[in-house]
């Protein structure tokens, strides 16, 4: 039976492999990063929100051309398998003259030319950790990090192997950014409105991290 550890688990349990993802329970998204298996619950309200309404702002103009320039497959958490790294982006985007024909199997691995990640307490730290390093390394032209609490956006480009930051926005900022420049749109079209945006009445918990679980039996 598998056990569940903190992020700090023993450095010697097994690489995980697909399998371990594959036996993952279905409520639950399952990552491998630098050989360690990560899952994490489906996103709250406000992270699916954010996510929801940024993939029809940019696959309208994007994927679909109507009102922009076409050109690019926009997906939501399309799985990826780079190298021996199995990743779940919150969204990618693939420039069609580099990925022609749309794939059809359950993962793939051609690493897209845009990631964006939304930024949520059980995923943040390996977001901006592990998964930005691998997206780097695979030669990811574009990171977009959104922070639905901040209500920000951060815009990377890839120098070589560095993340340069294009521009940070908040709130209410109209959006104009690499590689999708060609359009505009609101920021605070990806939040809901501030009446609104408040938490249900909960017990109160700590902050989570993705859930390490040992490969090891």
């Amino acid at each position: 039976m598998k056990k569940s550890h903190s992020i700090k688990a023993d450095a010697a349990s097994r690489q995980a492999t697909y399998q371990d993802v594959l036996d993952a329970p279905q409520h639950m998204v399952a990552e491998i990063v630098g050989g360690r298996l990560y899952t994490h619950p489906r996103p709250a309200f406000g992270h699916a929100l954010a996510s929801s309404r940024l993939g029809s702002r940019l696959g309208t103009p994007f994927d679909f051309g109507d009102g922009g320039p076409g050109g690019w497959w926009i997906i939501d958490e399309p799985e990826l398998h780079l190298g021996e790294d199995i990743v779940v982006p919150d969204i990618a985007g693939w420039r069609r003259e580099r990925m022609p024909v749309f794939p059809t199997g359950a993962y793939s691995t051609l690493a897209p030319d845009w990631v964006c990640e939304v930024l949520s307490p059980s995923t943040r730290k390996l977001d901006l950790g592990g998964k930005r390093a691998i997206y780097a390394r695979e030669g990811v032209g574009f990171l977009w990090l959104v922070d639905p609490h901040a209500r920000s956006l951060e815009a990377f480009e890839l120098h070589g192997t560095e993340w340069v930051l294009i521009n940070k926005l908040f709130d209410d900022a109209s959006v104009s950014l690499p590689p999708f420049e060609a359009i505009s749109f609101n920021l605070s079209d990806l939040w809901p409105p501030h009446a609104v945006h408040r938490e249900l009445p909960s017990k109160p918990t700590a902050e989570t991290e993705p859930e390490l679980i040992e490969t090891s039996k």
